[in-house]
């Protein structure tokens, strides 16, 4: 590895513990969100399907889709494991990839990211703290009339710059039939332009921000989580200035201390055999043949126990590129868990990581997080790490992180989950199932790099990590 890139890896540090900024401090952001939410008029109603000139249930295809066939459209998905029925229900089909991209700079000696204060329809709170840019292709191709979205020519030229992250990655496969986005963070040299709802910030800064409920949003955490700071190798005089930034040995030895090809093996081996062996398959088919789900004007709901419905909204927001519309969202019904397991095993920290598979999931099988609970999921379900996990967090002693995040505010309506990171003692969890794993964070840090393999919750909670 070049010099210059050994010295890359320490700015990534000296950015992640800034955490109170060197640009603008932290209450001067949340001052500034609450500026933007208050100056901002935001007017979000339930409403009828007959009342679209736009969206409309196409009952000759079974799919509630929009005049332009642009977006996204909801259609019916079934899944099968092995020819037996597991379960069926509506799904987003958004086949086309988008942004969800940063531009960073160096700004007296520190790093900052350009951030945005963005409004999406399903937010709670209505502002979260977004990408540099986050638009669907339909967005930057303008097939809604408006405008290109603020900074998207570095996007679209980034060759011109140097890029430190680029990969297309998964969204919520509960939700989304096989839905991906480009994530992707660009360095620049070059002044930018700030416009008013941006704000440059630190990495430690938006990690910081994490902790704050509702405030970070999705799309932001699962690009952080893509940052390569593992994988390089050093020489013991160079990693004695990086050991310096972090406050747990074991944290330090799990980035730059450990060999991520000494465990991709059993890690592959546990993600290939279910692709190899199970006859996993996901079909899709029209509303009206969803046996579960009735479906009329006023949306799509399950007639036994289902994790959302979809209603229909009209929307007046602001600020954005089209400021009045109407559209489709998903509405949660309850709130998810998910939780990282870590643990020190010989001075290492490792992390609790699952092979899941998911009626979305893009190829059949990605990894997880410790613990990934619907809403519906009850404690008779728990297999015996998630019964630890359940006792565990009981005690706030060992809970290292537990707030309530946001998931896709554009598709889904007031979504919040639960995030818990917690240190359990490795010899609590023996005999673990065969489908979950202990692994370092630099593992995970290298697999990131490859699309399709961290599903969307796991690398919201690497995001979370802090030094």
């Amino acid at each position: 590895m070049k010099e210059n890139n050994k010295e890359f890896v320490k700015e990534w540090l000296v950015s992640w513990a800034a955490d109170d900024g060197n640009v603008n401090t932290t209450q001067d952001i949340l001052a500034w969100i609450d500026k933007v939410r208050n100056d901002t008029r935001v007017y979000i109603e339930e409403s009828s399907l007959n009342e679209s000139d736009f969206w409309f249930y196409d009952d000759y295809n079974g799919e509630i889709t929009n005049r332009k066939r642009s977006f996204f459209s909801i259609k019916g998905v079934r899944k099968f494991v092995d020819n037996k029925f597991i379960s069926e229900q509506p799904i987003i089909i958004q086949p086309e990839i988008g942004y969800l991209g940063m531009i960073c700079k160096k700004i007296n000696g520190v790093i900052n990211f350009l951030m945005q204060a963005k409004i999406e329809p399903g937010n709670i709170n209505y502002v979260q703290i977004s990408p540099t840019i986050q638009a669907t292709k339909s967005n930057f191709m303008r097939v809604h009339g408006g405008e290109l979205p603020p900074y998207f020519e570095y996007f679209e030229n980034a060759r011109k710059y140097k890029i430190i992250y680029d990969q297309i990655q998964s969204e919520q496969s509960s939700r989304f039939l096989k839905k991906r986005n480009r994530n992707i963070i660009i360095m620049v040299n070059e002044d930018v332009v700030v416009h008013d709802n941006y704000r440059w910030m630190t990495l430690g800064q938006i990690k910081n921000l994490m902790k704050y409920d509702n405030l970070v949003n999705m799309d932001t955490r699962t690009v952080i989580s893509g940052l390569p700071i593992s994988g390089f190798r050093f020489q013991d005089e160079e990693l004695k200035p990086l050991k310096f930034f972090f406050k747990k040995e074991s944290f330090f030895i799990s980035i730059y201390q450990t060999e991520a090809i000494n465990e991709l093996p059993q890690i592959y081996y546990n993600i290939n055999n279910y692709k190899m062996f199970q006859n996993d398959r996901t079909i899709e088919i029209p509303l009206f043949e969803l046996a579960d789900w009735e479906m009329d004007e006023f949306g799509i709901r399950c007639n036994k126990e289902a994790d959302f419905v979809v209603k229909y909204y009209d929307v007046n927001i602001e600020g954005r590129e089209v400021t009045r519309w109407n559209q489709p969202l998903f509405k949660a019904i309850g709130k998810a868990v998910y939780g990282m397991i870590i643990t020190d095993i010989d001075g290492c920290m490792k992390i609790l990581v699952r092979v899941k598979s998911e009626i979305g999931t893009f190829d059949k099988i990605e990894l997880a997080p410790s613990i990934q609970w619907d809403s519906t999921h009850s404690k008779e379900q728990d297999d015996n790490i998630e019964a630890i996990f359940r006792k565990e967090i009981e005690s706030p002693d060992n809970i290292t992180l537990d707030v309530m995040l946001s998931e896709e505010g554009g598709r889904f309506y007031q979504e919040e989950n639960r995030y818990i990171v917690i240190f359990i003692e490795q010899s609590k969890m023996k005999n673990l199932p065969a489908e979950y794993v202990w692994v370092s964070y630099s593992t995970l840090n290298v697999l990131v790099q490859i699309n399709n393999c961290l599903n969307i919750q796991l690398r919201n909670l690497l995001s979370t990590l802090d030094i």
